[in-house]
């Protein structure tokens, strides 16, 4: 970097720019984009939420004419509130923005009305309403504190939660309570953890399409298990109760009433012993629908609600021996009633209507984003082409258009004939949001990265492991490389994937003097359904041999892969693997960096556990077969367990226990326990460091001289300033 011109009033540690510093600073590069898009059904505004610059982590509320490209600003946070909004937000709000991994604050998220001409959204648990066509908002003096408002469809009145209460606002500012009880550990309107965490619902309530009543799913905590999330550097503040259902333990009752705006109600029924869980709630023109699953996630069934009797009936029902994958976006319907799901058919996942396969068996479809009258919108990918995920439209007659041409990851927001369509590439960085057949693009402010991503990708081995191998930018020919495996490798996430974004960390590592290898291996999404039952009962042996397998085929491949010397990183189930290689394979892998790892299956939650290795009473084997602690006393190679002791999702007592372990076998070893930090470690304070500290484990472990990894051109010297926020994968 040149070096910078201080001024006597600016701190030097502010002019200079690393990567880590930067990536920190910007959360991974996101701060700026617009994001949280919505189109109006007549397809002539585009509201989403954006902050003003690349490092401004306060989102706030804008609309966009998608014929002019002309831009208005809604909401302002800075200006609606006077202080620090997020030393202000409610339990309820911090525990959606960690489960949707939301690192920015100010508006992040709001809720329109049918026509889009109305927005709702809480800043520091207050309520404000938008009018999208005037650009204007304003604060409803109600009850605090305000969490995930929602107007119904007429903008008539606003529901919106309070302490696990369901109340009701109107325009006018009156208000008042609709849903209540005294009991602590039952709320109304409220999505209980693991249906925020692992099933895609993230709310609670769903208005009538005339407004005049709503579902409301009770949520009774009462038999789920209580864990304590402490601050060990602060013993004087009080440990926080979190009930917290591990597999094999109950899950909290959850049940659905239909409610009036006097209060009054009627329960909802379905067979809830043998279909415990509430997956989604539909309610449109069409009828009120709910989707409900077994606990061991064998059977799915789509029932259609009498709103009267709350008595439900079944609609369509789906099984696998294995478990039924629940797919973003469904159910909908198209406009003569027809209904639209997803699963697994002939060995890929098709969009089905009203239970008949449509689409092609060699295209996976990923989620379900739109439809009308006679086309459904979705993302998919051919089962040969994970790498690439495309928008496509589906019409009743049979014809397939694809809307994205570009090579890359895409998305869409469609309203009416309006299309909005998000594109990451790797051509160039970040994300571009643009209106299709339209030069008009909702502007980004999100920072270039100052890392420029090396990338080639490989299909590995026998059977063909899509591998993407980034090296250094400025590498010398013939050059011996040390090997970095930075993989995720679990189910519901792709590493190597045709964005630029996916590769930032990874090209700095790369910079530092490293080969770094990527590998989606049997488990992970878009190869089929086999491809993704592979892992079930083990999650460790298939995903592990394709680490290894990719390794052994990339250094056939590439000469400067030097097997003598391979370390291996990872966050979360990426952490999980990367001690489990270190454990197993010795032989293979010389030292390993786990963040958040799982360590026993029995400490993670039960909808997402219970999934691939079922019933921990009962099916024993599957999670012995699966766990770190029985294998602490194989260590040979050095090992770094890293754990955000505030994570509630993946809890620090499995690294605790690992590192308990290894005591107990004499199995030396190093654990960074962080203070105050989560799973998604959103602390500035923390992440930049986090890179170098990890960066100073790799070289010492596989005899790096700092000097010669100085030579790749990013050697940044550990420094103690505003730093970042970690690569979680």
């Amino acid at each position: 970097m040149r070096p910078a011109v201080c001024s006597p009033k600016l701190d030097c540690a502010l002019m200079t720019d690393t990567f880590p510093r930067q990536y920190a600073r910007t959360r991974h590069l996101t701060l700026g984009e617009p994001r949280n898009i919505v189109v109006s059904p007549d397809g002539d505004r585009v509201v989403f939420v954006r902050s003003r610059g690349g490092a401004d982590s306060v989102n706030c509320l804008w609309v966009m004419d998608p014929h002019s490209g002309e831009e208005k600003l809604v909401a302002d946070p800075l200006e609606l509130l006077v202080g620090s909004e997020e030393a202000d937000l409610p339990a309820e709000e911090r525990a959606r923005r960690e489960r949707a991994r939301e690192g920015a604050g100010g508006i992040v998220s709001y809720a329109t009305d049918q026509a889009v001409t109305v927005a709702c959204f809480s800043l520091a648990g207050r309520l404000f309403t938008a009018g999208l066509i005037t650009a204007t908002s304003r604060e409803l003096d109600v009850p605090r504190p305000v969490f995930d408002p929602r107007p119904d469809p007429a903008a008539r009145r606003i529901a919106y939660t309070r302490s696990g209460t369901l109340r009701i606002a109107t325009p006018k500012g009156t208000h008042w309570e609709l849903l209540a009880d005294e009991d602590p550990n039952v709320t109304w309107g409220l999505a209980e953890f693991i249906a925020a965490e692992e099933m895609g619902r993230s709310r609670g309530f769903w208005w009538s399409p005339d407004g005049n009543h709503l579902a409301v799913a009770r949520v009774d905590n009462t038999p789920v298990q209580r864990w304590w999330l402490s601050n060990p550097a602060d013993p004087a503040v009080e440990p926080t109760s979190v009930p917290y259902p591990a597999a094999g333990t109950p899950n909290a009752i959850v049940s659905l009433h239909i409610v009036d705006l006097d209060g009054e109600r009627v329960e909802v029924g379905w067979n809830r012993t043998d279909l415990p869980y509430l997956a989604q709630v539909t309610w449109t023109k069409h009828g009120l629908y709910i989707v409900v699953q077994s606990r061991d996630q064998k059977r799915v069934e789509y029932r259609v609600v009498d709103p009267t009797t709350g008595a439900s009936h079944l609609h369509l029902a789906d099984q696998d021996e294995h478990w039924v994958e629940l797919v973003s976006g469904t159910p909908t319907f198209l406009g003569d009633g027809r209904m639209v799901t997803c699963a697994d058919r002939g060995g890929s996942r098709r969009l089905l209507l009203d239970g008949e396969p449509v689409t092609l068996a060699q295209l996976q479809v990923r989620s379900v984003l739109a439809t009308d009258d006679e086309s459904v919108v979705f993302t998919g990918n051919f089962l040969v082409d994970p790498v690439h995920h495309h928008v496509y439209r589906w019409h009743t007659n049979g014809k397939l258009d694809r809307l994205t041409e570009q090579a890359g990851v895409h998305t869409a927001v469609t309203g009416g004939k309006t299309v909005v369509l998000r594109s990451a590439t790797l051509d160039r960085g970040g994300i571009t949001t643009r209106v299709a057949g339209d030069a008009t693009v909702v502007t980004s402010y999100a920072e270039t990265a100052l890392v420029e991503p090396n990338v080639r990708f490989i299909n590995a081995g026998d059977r063909s492991l899509v591998t993407a191998v980034v090296l250094p930018t400025n590498m010398t020919p013939g050059q011996r490389l040390p090997v970095l495996l930075d993989p995720y490798g679990g189910p519901h996430a792709q590493r190597a994937i045709a964005s630029r974004a996916a590769f930032l960390t990874s090209q700095w590592f790369a910079d530092q003097g490293f080969a770094v290898i990527i590998t989606d291996g049997r488990g992970t999404p878009g190869r089929g359904s086999a491809w993704e039952r592979s892992v079930s009962g083990d999650l460790a042996s298939a995903v592990l041999e394709d680490q290894i397998d990719a390794l052994i085929a990339v250094a056939d491949e590439i000469d400067e892969i030097d097997l003598s010397r391979v370390a291996i990183r990872g966050w979360s189930f990426g952490g999980y693997l990367a001690a489990l290689a270190v454990l197993r394979r010795p032989d293979i892998f010389h030292c390993a960096i786990a963040g958040a790892p799982v360590t026993d299956w029995r400490l993670y939650d039960t909808h997402y556990t219970e999934r691939y290795l079922g019933d921990p009473t009962t099916n024993t084997a599957a999670y012995d077969r699966s766990s770190l602690l029985t294998e602490a006393a194989n260590l040979e190679r050095p090992l770094l367990l890293i754990h955000g002791l505030a994570d509630d999702n993946v809890y620090a007592a499995h690294t605790l226990q690992l590192s308990s372990a290894l005591m107990a076998a004499g199995r030396p070893h190093t654990v960074l326990p962080l203070t105050g930090v989560s799973h998604m470690t959103p602390q500035e304070v923390v992440a930049e460091n986090l890179l170098h500290l990890q960066l100073l484990f790799l070289r010492e472990h596989l005899g790096m001289s700092d000097t010669a990894a100085a030579a790749s051109g990013s050697g940044d010297a550990l420094e103690s300033h505003d730093p970042a926020q970690p690569d979680p994968s």
